[in-house]
């Protein structure tokens, strides 16, 4: 008890002692063993430890548990050595520090996050990037940026007006953003309110509807068409009729690859005025279905670009948006004066300079797809391709085990479970016809296994 109190002087805080077996729960709703720790936050305070023989140590660890209400997140303090903090108990000492509030629609939120970590060495078909990397002249633009350049806020306006010219539109139709993920997000910021609705066809990019729910915003889904995944037009059609705040359209859409009429797409935006409708073309340069430019001489229509998928800047963070002056304008409003950085500023100068390299790269993709649709055909394999650098496979086996038996033999995909319509199978990003053929002689020891 006065070492408890010794600690609660010197720290502000109170003292509980637990057992290595006790559970504890976090804010995030996660239980963490009592012998695991937030240290870092520990090593933020402005307090030495009360014994020489006392360090901070612990993990963050989960552990098994039923959850219950919790709403401060424990800091272990570990003994390490025969004095100072022990009990004769060999408890752990800790303290907890409150945590506090952020707003409302912060609070019921959860983290957004991809298992993106520990992916380096491995062939990645998990997220649609380019699998073979950026064009020599990026590589070689980025190694040659002046070092005072790297002390200096980055410049926009001439990458406004280059890509602009490479869509044969004015500079003012086209804004920057910190990857087509930060455009999404100002969309959602700039035009999203309580009480307004989102309408959206689902499946789709799973970063919408967080996007959303930050605002307060409803949110409306209808279902894709099976068996093919058709895109919903009538029921969107008829849910348009209550004037929703956005609607959002994935063309080619992830994950189902759906292609989506350009020429109906404008003709809808142009009869439901009231509505800002996005289309998310990050994977137009497979298909050529684009609503660009015809769509710039309608107000509510935007459209979203990258970088990421097929001139391989994922890293670099180079989003666009373009549409009319009005709506982009807003969306800068949202956005920090400095949120793309130096570096893919100067990606993205060359990467445009040299598009033959994403024609190269698409057409590969092609050619690999080609070859091997026909043997998930002949192998009986459920699967579903269309617009896009991905398709959807329905494995024999466990959809999880699958996924885990593919990574122990370096290959990477995306499990789907607890999506609509597409729960139990997995998406394949389609590379180069090498890397496919790896993916195939790869999933086949996987099958043989199971």
């Amino acid at each position: 008890e006065r070492r408890q109190m010794e600690l609660s002087s010197r720290l502000g805080y109170g003292i509980r002692l637990y057992d290595d077996s006790d559970l504890l729960l976090t804010p995030s709703r996660k239980c963490v063993s009592a012998k695991g720790a937030v240290v870092a936050l520990i090593q933020a305070l402005p307090w030495e430890p009360p014994c020489r023989d006392m360090e901070l140590t612990g993990s963050t660890e989960s552990s098994g548990g039923t959850p219950e209400t919790g709403k401060v997140e424990p800091i272990l303090l570990q003994r390490t050595g025969v004095g100072g903090l022990a009990n004769q108990h060999g408890h752990r000492e800790a303290f907890t520090m409150s945590i506090l509030k952020a707003s409302p629609l912060v609070e019921a939120l959860q983290t957004y996050s991809a298992p993106l970590e520990g992916r380096r060495g491995l062939l990645r078909l998990d997220f649609n990037e380019n699998t073979v990397g950026p064009s020599p002249l990026v590589v070689a633009a980025v190694r040659a940026m002046a070092p005072e350049h790297y002390g200096m806020y980055p410049e926009y306006d001439k990458l406004k007006h280059r890509y602009a010219q490479a869509l044969g539109v004015a500079k003012e139709h086209v804004g920057l953003f910190n990857g087509a993920d930060g455009a999404i997000h100002a969309v959602f910021q700039a035009f999203g309110a309580v009480g307004e609705t989102l309408l959206m066809a689902t499946p789709t990019f799973g970063y919408y509807a967080p996007c959303a729910c930050q605002q307060g915003m409803t949110i409306r889904t209808v279902p894709y068409g099976l068996p093919g995944f058709h895109y919903p037009r009538q029921a969107v059609t008829q849910a348009l009729q209550s004037r929703p705040r956005l609607l959002m359209i994935c063309n080619p859409n992830n994950p189902t690859g759906t292609r989506m009429d350009p020429d109906w797409i404008r003709a809808m935006a142009a009869a439901h005025a009231n509505t800002l409708v996005v289309v998310d073309e990050l994977y137009e340069a497979f298909t050529g279905d684009t609503v660009l430019p015809l769509a710039l001489q309608q107000p509510n229509l935007l459209v979203l670009r990258s970088l990421s998928k097929t001139a391989g800047l994922a890293a670099l963070r180079l989003g666009f948006a373009v549409g009319s002056p009005g709506i982009v304008e807003r969306l800068e409003r949202v956005t920090g004066p400095y949120d793309v950085n130096g570096f893919a500023v100067t990606a993205a100068f060359a990467a445009l300079d040299d598009p033959g390299h994403v024609r190269s790269y698409v057409q590969e993709v092609g050619a690999a797809r080609d070859w091997l649709l026909p043997r998930l055909a002949a192998a009986g394999l459920r699967h579903h391709c269309d617009g896009g650098n991905y398709l959807l496979l329905w494995p024999d086996q466990d959809p999880d085990s699958l996924v885990a038996a593919l990574r122990r033999r370096g290959v990477l995909v995306r499990p789907m479970t607890g999506k609509p319509l597409v729960d139990g199978s997995v998406r394949v990003s389609i590379g180069s016809c090498a890397q496919m053929k790896l993916f195939w002689e790869r999933y086949q020891q996987c099958a043989a296994v199971a």
